[in-house]
C-alpha cells in the first residue's frame, strides 16, 4: 500500500464512509497478497524505500507473470532478476513497458529515468567475463535511482588500466568491485578510495577458484578497510546496497 492509499483509507474512516472494522479488515490483507504459490509484499517500498524484487530462478514463466501482474498496481518499479528469454516473453505479455537487459538477466518495469538519477555509483569489473554480474549490479542501482558509471576490464593483471581512471574513482560515492579468480581487485580499490567499497566475488576462474569461493575468501580477508563483501555472483545485492548508501549521501548534502 502506498502512502496515498493509506491516507485515503484513513480519510474514509474519518468521514464515516468506512467503518473502523472494515478498515481493519482491509489492513489485514494489505501487508502482502497471497497468490497461493507466493506472498507478495506490497508494503516493502514503504519500509525499505524500494519494492520487493522477483528472483525468477526456479519459478515458472507463468508464476513470474502472475507475480508481475500482482505488483503492477502497487509499485512504480518492478525489478525481476535471473530472467531468461522465455520468462521475459511472459513478463512482456502482461507488462508492455518491460525492458530486458539480457547481459544482466534483469527486467525493469518503470524505474528511475536517467535524468532524475543522483549521486554516483561506480561499478568496476576485473575482467570481461565478470560483466554479467557487474551489469546486474549497475542496472539494479540505476533502477533504484542512482547515477551509475561503469569501468570494466580493469583487473590487477594490468593495474595501469585502473590507475589511469583516478578521476572516476575519487568522484564515486560508492564503488562496487566485481571480480573472480583471486578477487584481489577489491583490496586494491579499497586502498585507494575514501568511499565504501562493495566487493562481489564471481564464479569466474579455473578449478582452484572453486566456483568463486577463492575470490570470496580473498575479499573477506582484505587488508584494506572499508570493504564489505556480498555473496558469490550477487550483483543484485551489491547494486541494492550501493543505492542505499548513495541515498544516505544525498540526505547529508
Amino acid at each position: 500500500m502506498r502512502k496515498e492509499q493509506l491516507r485515503e483509507l484513513l480519510d474514509a474512516v474519518r468521514t464515516g464512509n468506512l467503518s473502523v472494522d472494515e478498515a481493519l479488515e482491509r489492513l489485514k490483507t494489505l501487508p502482502y497478497e497471497d497468490l497461493g504459490f507466493a506472498k507478495i509484499d506490497h508494503h516493502r517500498a514503504l519500509r525499505k524505500g524500494f519494492p520487493e524484487a522477483i528472483f525468477c530462478l526456479g519459478k515458472s514463466a507463468e508464476q513470474v507473470a502472475d507475480i508481475v501482474q500482482s505488483m503492477l498496481p502497487h509499485q512504480a518499479t518492478v525489478l525481476a532478476t535471473k530472467v531468461n528469454e522465455g520468462v521475459f516473453k511472459a513478463i512482456r505479455a502482461v507488462a508492455r513497458g518491460a525492458v530486458y537487459h539480457p547481459l544482466a538477466q534483469l527486467v525493469v518495469i518503470g524505474g528511475e529515468p536517467e535524468a532524475s538519477r543522483k549521486g554516483m555509483v561506480l561499478v568496476l569489473s576485473g575482467g570481461t567475463a565478470d560483466l554479467p554480474v557487474a551489469e546486474e549490479a549497475a542496472v539494479t542501482a540505476e533502477a533504484m535511482g542512482s547515477r551509475v558509471q561503469r569501468l570494466y576490464d580493469v583487473g590487477v593483471a594490468g593495474l595501469h588500466r585502473l590507475l589511469d581512471q583516478g578521476e572516476k574513482l575519487f568522484a564515486a560515492r560508492v564503488v562496487v568491485v566485481v571480480a573472480g579468480m583471486e578477487g584481489a581487485l577489491a583490496s586494491v580499490v579499497g586502498g585507494l578510495v575514501a568511499c565504501p567499497v562493495i566487493a562481489v566475488p564471481t564464479s569466474v576462474g579455473y578449478g582452484a577458484s572453486f566456483q568463486g569461493l577463492a575470490a570470496l575468501l580473498g575479499m573477506l580477508n582484505s587488508c584494506a578497510p572499508g570493504v564489505a563483501v556480498v555473496n558469490i555472483d550477487n550483483g543484485f545485492g551489491a547494486g541494492y546496497l550501493a543505492s542505499i548508501i548513495n541515498r544516505l549521501g544525498q540526505v547529508t548534502e
